[in-house]
């Protein structure tokens, strides 16, 4: 029987970023492959055009081999190489029946772990062994929660077939679109997605989140041409002064009668030296809003503010996307089934159907969205946990007796639908 406390504390000691994950994703295989489940991973289980946002081939290849020194199975993590590191498990029942599926994140964020003594993770000798790296999202709990699933499914006693859904990057909204463009879950009659924590406490289950925005993730890079900022300027073609003026003008985009919307650019960076005109730059600009329709129509704007800039510099420019996500809809029946299976855990206490204050993005968004599209239904749960500080930050943490209260909530949704 696994337990779930100590393979949480191992992914939480071994975290890794988006498109990284080849030492989780590679025990991810390992369990499931010994609970007789059919495994597709690597490119077989993910569109590598579709990718966005993935690192440099450097980034890859030194996290790879780290994967490898920390006990990564090499047969394994050789087809995960160059960052395709999704894994399906799938079960068949002993009779026909629907497709149900469950999505997991697995990674975690560039963020330097806490080494104060009432840090848990410090104190139980189990913080981050990657500096810089760490689980500050409780991606590490999802995890061992889908482990812990696939372990109660693991007798194919039910009706149908269960589809449990690992999947990278989810961070800067990266991993999701790949797995479904690849048609992951065009098979599937119902999806179930979930977080712990955000913001709901030790006890409490919400069966729906609304609230999450659509959003896109640019980067774009200016060229220009360098010269002598004293001798010869006019020679030169300034790159960091057309990304500012792109800076200053989509920070000046009005705001939208249509829906609430959300622009920023988080990094702005360029040049080499003072006496150097500068020749590259490069931006980083995302777009939000409630509405899909009102994001598309501010990413263009955001678009045509930096191609404009760009001319009015002289200069050369390329946008690439490196993230997305759409809003969710989850479907209310299957929230209140969900509500109506955490009612029988013990442990849970207090129940929502639905919550409306996510504000975040989620690209699970594009798995439940494929699913609604050919006749099926999802929901987006938030299963609660009280953290010691707020997501993301370098002392958050989970309290790990949610573990096997989510693995039984989970389990109980699937014999539910497969009955």
């Amino acid at each position: 029987m696994l337990d779930l406390v100590s393979l949480r504390r191992d992914f939480h000691m071994h975290p890794e970023v988006g498109f990284t994950e080849f030492r989780t994703a590679s025990k991810v295989v390992e369990i499931l492959a010994s609970l007789g489940f059919d495994v597709i991973y690597g490119a077989d289980a993910m569109d590598g055009d579709s990718r966005r946002g993935l690192p440099s081939a450097d980034v890859l290849e030194a996290a790879y081999e780290r994967a490898l020194r920390d006990g990564a199975n090499p047969q394994i993590v050789e087809k995960m190489r160059g960052g395709y590191t999704a894994v399906i498990g799938v079960k068949k029942g002993k009779q026909e029946g629907p497709a149900v599926a469950f999505r997991f994140d697995m990674d975690a964020l560039p963020v330097l772990e806490s080494t104060d003594a009432d840090h848990l993770p410090q104190a139980k000798a189990f913080r981050s062994r990657y500096e810089g790296n760490m689980h500050a999202c409780a991606h590490d709990g999802h995890t061992t929660i889908g482990l812990g699933l696939a372990e109660k499914l693991a007798d194919g006693n039910f009706s149908g077939t269960v589809k449990l859904i690992f999947q990278p990057a989810e961070e800067g909204v990266r991993g999701a679109y790949s797995i479904v463009q690849k048609g992951m879950l065009d098979d599937v009659d119902y999806i179930f997605c979930h977080h712990l924590g955000t913001n709901v406490p030790l006890g409490e289950v919400h069966g729906a989140s609304f609230g999450f925005l659509a959003t896109t993730k640019m980067v774009a890079h200016f060229h220009g041409v360098p010269s002598h900022a004293g001798a010869s300027p006019e020679k030169g073609k300034n790159a960091l002064l057309g990304a500012a003026t792109a800076l200053l003008n989509i920070h000046a985009i009005p705001r939208f009668s249509t829906g609430s919307t959300r622009v920023n650019v988080g990094v702005l960076e360029g040049g080499t030296a003072a006496n150097i005109i500068p020749q590259h730059a490069k931006m980083i600009v995302e777009t939000r809003s409630v509405s899909e329709e009102v994001n598309a129509e501010l990413e263009q704007r955001v678009r045509n503010i930096i191609a404009h800039s760009a001319a009015m510099h002289e200069l050369e420019h390329e946008i690439e996307v490196i993230g997305g996500a759409i809003p969710i809809n989850s479907d209310l029946d299957m929230a209140e089934l969900a509500i109506e299976e955490a009612k029988q855990v013990e442990g849970f206490t207090a129940f929502k159907v639905s919550d409306s204050n996510a504000m975040g993005s989620e690209d699970a968004s594009f798995m439940i969205k494929r699913v609604q599209e050919r006749g099926g239904k999802g929901t987006y749960m938030a299963i609660g946990t009280d953290i010691p500080a707020p997501h993301h930050h370098p002392k958050f943490d989970i309290q790990e007796e949610i573990l096997p209260r989510s693995v039984e909530l989970l389990h109980r949704i699937a014999k539910r639908l497969l009955t």
